[in-house]
């Protein structure tokens, strides 16, 4: 019934031209959007996100079984990148060493643990307590294993102030999603009155 022309956006995304009803990209948009949050609904979202946990734990003693000299390896190619970096922005850089490095790789990637853990745990319908419980067990028990496993691996050792630092990421985490998820709650609840 209607003349249509594609128009390209940009690259990868096409949006149509109704010449007679003008332009029809941002319907189509949100059609495509309700779509597949219709599918992300019938997910059984406890066992998606324990998945998401469990493979996520996986990469972390992934990381804790790479030899020393791998480890080392990938840590130097990262400092060179962070240091060709500040060069470029100018920032002093006789204090970013490959221990520091090493340090915020290990925050880092158990801070995101800590949003998953936040996330899963949720899916539950569990009380707050045992919620806080679960928490504190699985941000304790993931990173104590993470460091006893690296004491079995050629050139590395388990640190307790490595567990220190990991269980500090996973609460970090675990208190930025808390903070998201209210003021979250909060605009949602100004929202609705």
């Amino acid at each position: 019934r209607f003349k249509r022309e594609k128009i390209r956006l940009s690259p990868g995304l096409l949006s149509y031209y109704d010449l007679e009803r003008g332009f029809r990209g941002i319907p189509d948009m949100i059609w495509r959007l309700e779509s597949k949050m219709k599918f992300l609904k019938r997910i059984n979202q406890p066992l998606f996100w324990t998945l998401m946990v469990f493979f996520y734990t996986g990469f972390i003693f992934h990381n804790s079984l790479t030899p020393a000299i791998e480890s080392s390896r990938q840590s130097g190619s990262v400092l060179t990148m962070v240091l060709a970096t500040a060069d470029r922005l100018r920032i002093e850089t006789g204090w970013i060493t490959e221990h520091l490095i090493r340090k915020m790789a290990h925050y880092g990637e158990y801070t995101f643990l800590g949003v998953l853990l936040f996330i899963t745990v949720r899916q539950y319908g569990l009380s707050i307590s045992v919620e806080r419980l679960t928490e504190c067990c699985l941000g304790f028990l993931i990173p104590f294993t993470d460091e006893t496993i690296q004491l079995f691996v050629e050139g590395r050792s388990g640190q307790i102030s490595d567990v220190w630092l990991d269980i500090w990421g996973v609460t970090t985490g675990i208190v930025a999603a808390g903070v998201l998820r209210w003021i979250i709650n909060r605009k949602m609840g100004r929202d609705k009155k």
